[in-house]
């Protein structure tokens, strides 16, 4: 599918497909759209916080992490649901592998907002 774009227009296609991926995401996944929630949630209480700019910059980007992860999974769920609905053992074990990133990212998250947490008291 290649386009042969070159300089700002295929800057401009690839922030156009890009958009398209975030609606679509939110849109049919409702993990998601549960984990945008969260992070919309926690970003606000990391912004309010008094902490320094880098412990800051640590709880945003783990709540990044987590949504990155999620679209991996989402996309290589959507990859093996499109090459066959057969049951296979390869199929299984990356769909396994991509829960698996969300729960680590979710893990890493987890420490590092208890870590950052603890330090306050």
């Amino acid at each position: 599918m290649k386009t042969g774009d070159k300089g700002i227009k295929r800057i401009l296609k690839a922030f156009i497909y890009s958009t398209e991926g975030f609606l679509e995401s939110v849109k049919s996944e409702a993990a998601f759209r549960q984990e945008l929630v969260l992070c919309a949630v926690l970003l606000v209480v990391a912004l309010l916080l008094p902490i320094s700019t880098i412990e800051k910059l640590f709880l945003i980007s783990s709540l990044f992490l987590v949504l990155l992860m999620e679209l991996v999974n989402t996309a290589i769920e959507a990859v093996v649901d499109r090459i066959s609905s057969e049951i296979h053992p390869l199929s299984k074990k990356a769909k396994d592998i991509g829960s698996l990133l969300v729960l680590l990212s979710f893990i890493y998250l987890g420490l590092v907002w208890a870590v950052i947490i603890a330090a306050l008291f």
